[in-house]
């Protein structure tokens, strides 16, 4: 097996701080649960380097303690490589999603249970499982979006109380799903597809801008108006002919 790099070492420090807390207490691991942050909804999100982290564990393990809390691994601090910074405000919030899948294709190579046995087997497997949850919510804008908010205690995904108070962006919505309806051929979604994918590609850059900014209000009311984005992209890309759309905002 080759030598782990600098970054890989970082990524598997990381993880093992947080997995040995756990493993003591659960003897098969399939599926290690993220937590919300919910208890400081004010604070600015921190992240810390790879140097305080190993500081703050040494002043941890010299101070007398009965319990030991597991360090919770931020999605981004598992992607050394293409997210060194880690996430806004610190580090962007538009990431390269080719460089972030060819990263995670390497980490869920090294830890795929198949190269393990025993307990490191089990640990393995929520290594695995972990790393395959971060992926998904980081490759996608929306979930993105929705898991830094989730980290100052906004839960965007599940509140259906959030809705945009646009009148203009609600007409459009509207609007689009009627010519959605009323397409005959699939060519006649193309010029849709365009303005939407323009229209998410926009929200991308409101959201890098609220959060490099701290202005979590703002990302918030951004997330909501994106999510209606999406719903109209996958609408878009499930077209049958004469079906109905829905759109669930």
């Amino acid at each position: 097996m080759a030598p782990l790099s600098r970054n890989s070492g970082r990524f598997f420090s990381a993880f093992q701080r947080y997995i040995s807390f756990t493993s003591s207490t659960q003897r098969h691991i399939h599926h290690l649960p993220f937590p919300r942050l919910t208890q400081y909804p004010s604070r600015p999100l921190r992240h810390f380097s790879a140097t305080q982290r190993r500081h703050a564990t040494t002043a941890t393990a010299s101070a007398p303690s009965p319990v030991q809390e597991p360090e919770t691994p931020i999605f981004y601090d598992l992607f050394p490589a293409t997210l060194p910074t880690g996430p806004p405000p610190r580090g962007g919030f538009v990431i390269d999603t080719k460089a972030l899948r060819k990263e995670f294709l390497q980490l869920q190579a090294r830890a795929h249970p198949d190269r393990h046995s025993g307990r490191d087997k089990a640990k393995a497997e929520g290594t695995s499982a972990l790393i395959n949850e971060a992926y998904n919510t980081l490759q996608d804008p929306l979930k993105r979006a929705q898991y830094l908010l989730s980290l100052r205690g906004i839960d965007v995904a599940e509140d259906e109380r959030l809705k945009v108070e646009d009148p203009e962006l609600l007409m459009e919505v509207l609007e689009v799903r009627e010519n959605i309806e009323a397409a005959q051929e699939e060519v006649d979604l193309e010029g849709m597809k365009r303005k939407n994918d323009e229209h998410v590609i926009e929200s991308e850059k409101t959201l890098e801008g609220c959060f490099q900014r701290d202005d979590i209000e703002g990302a918030k009311n951004e997330a909501v108006k994106l999510r209606y984005w999406i719903n109209i992209k996958e609408s878009l890309d499930r077209w049958e002919r004469g079906e109905p759309v829905v759109l669930v905002h």
